[in-house]
């Protein structure tokens, strides 16, 4: 469940109004992604890499007065997708704002056992 939310959370806390926040699954053959986009504000490219960084928080542009987060939210989404063989991303979004891909493995033991396979 917080997976979930902070994802989420993060876009509605952050996005200006009025706002456009996109959400998204797409089946692929051996997985799922989910894709969240918002509008703008979006963090500066050198800040992209950080933002799944534990206590991490972007002091300009997607920071407003009274609704600072603890740093912490995408860490743990990026720790749950690992904890299930999965990955997480941030990227600039074609709306204006932020886009965080998440994929996850359909059957990540049946991979593992084929990377293994002679």
């Amino acid at each position: 469940m917080p997976f979930r939310l902070d994802l989420l959370e993060n876009s509605l806390r952050y996005t200006n109004a009025p706002g456009v926040i996109q959400i998204g699954w797409t089946a692929l053959s051996d997985g799922v992604q989910l894709v969240i986009e918002d509008s703008a504000p979006s963090v500066s490219l050198q800040d992209l890499p950080k933002l799944f960084d534990p206590l991490f928080r972007v002091d300009t542009a997607r920071t407003r007065t009274g609704h600072h987060g603890s740093g912490l939210g995408l860490s743990i989404v990026l720790a749950i997708a690992q904890a299930h063989r999965g990955s997480a991303l941030a990227s600039v979004s074609q709306k204006g704002g932020l886009r965080i891909t998440v994929n996850l493995p359909l059957n990540p033991e049946r991979q593992e056992r084929r990377k293994r396979a002679p």
